[in-house]
C-alpha cells in the first residue's frame, strides 16, 4: 500500500505504537467528565486520548462538541485510522474497537442487546496488542461497562484510575469498577487530567533514560 509511512527509518518504526494510549471510557454524563478533563490536558502531552462512550444507539456528536474544549485535533475514528499522539479520538456509535498495528479497527457491536461493553472490548484489545503504556480512565455512566478489563491493564503494568463517584453525574460506571478491586486511583476529573500529565511526563523520563515503557510507575520511578 503506497502509504507515505512505508519509508519510516526501522528505529522510529519500532517507537510507532510505543507512546502512551488514555482509554476514557464513559457514558451518561460522560460529557461533563470528558469537557473538565480535556479542559485541564496540555495539549502536548504525547499521549492518544480514545474516548469510548457506550451509547450505542444514535450517532456520537462528541467529535463536533469537545473541539471547543480541547487545542488538541478531534477525530471521529474510521477504519484503520493511524493512532498518533496528541489527538483526540472518538469511538463511532454501534461498533466495537480494537487495535491493530499503529491503527484502530472496527467491527460489528459482539454485544448488540442489553448493556454494551464496547469499554471491555477495547481495553483488552489494548493490553493484548499496544506496547506503549495503557491508561485506563472509567468516568460517568450506567452499568458497568469496562469494569471487567481493569485487572487486565493493571496486569500488563498499566494505570487505572476511576472518576470520584461524588463528582459523576452517574456513578454506576465507576462504581462498578472500583468494585474490581483494581483501581490505582480514585479522582476527580480535574485530578484525573493532572496524573495523565504526571505519568506521560515519567513515561518520556523513562525513554529518555532507555528504560522503555515496560516499567510499571511505582514509588521509586524518577
Amino acid at each position: 500500500s503506497g502509504l507515505a509511512n512505508d519509508s519510516i527509518e526501522p528505529e522510529s518504526e519500532t517507537q510507532m505504537n510505543r507512546f502512551p494510549i488514555v482509554c476514557i471510557g464513559g457514558s451518561a454524563g460522560g460529557l461533563d467528565a470528558y469537557i473538565r478533563l480535556l479542559e485541564n490536558l496540555p495539549c502536548d502531552t504525547g499521549v492518544a486520548i480514545v474516548i469510548v462512550n457506550h451509547i450505542t444507539m444514535m450517532p456520537t456528536q462528541l467529535h463536533q462538541v469537545l473541539p471547543r474544549f480541547t487545542t488538541m485535533p478531534v477525530d471521529l475514528i474510521t477504519e484503520n485510522l493511524l493512532i498518533k499522539p496528541n489527538r483526540v479520538f472518538i469511538i463511532p456509535a454501534n461498533r466495537d474497537l480494537h487495535v491493530e498495528g499503529e491503527g484502530f479497527h472496527l467491527a460489528p457491536i459482539s454485544k448488540p442487546r442489553g448493556w454494551p461493553d464496547v469499554i471491555t472490548v477495547f481495553l483488552r484489545s489494548l493490553a493484548e496488542n499496544w506496547d506503549g503504556k495503557l491508561i485506563s480512565v472509567i468516568v460517568s455512566g450506567f452499568d458497568g461497562d469496562g469494569a471487567d478489563a481493569m485487572c487486565e491493564i493493571k496486569e500488563i503494568g498499566g494505570i487505572t484510575l476511576a472518576q470520584k463517584p461524588a463528582t459523576a453525574t452517574q456513578p454506576d460506571m465507576p462504581k462498578s469498577a472500583i468494585a474490581s478491586g483494581c483501581i490505582d486511583l480514585i479522582l476527580s476529573p480535574e485530578e484525573i487530567a493532572a496524573e495523565i500529565v504526571r505519568i506521560a511526563r515519567e513515561v518520556a523520563l523513562d525513554d529518555a533514560s532507555g528504560k522503555g515503557h515496560a516499567v510499571a510507575v511505582g514509588p521509586d520511578a524518577r
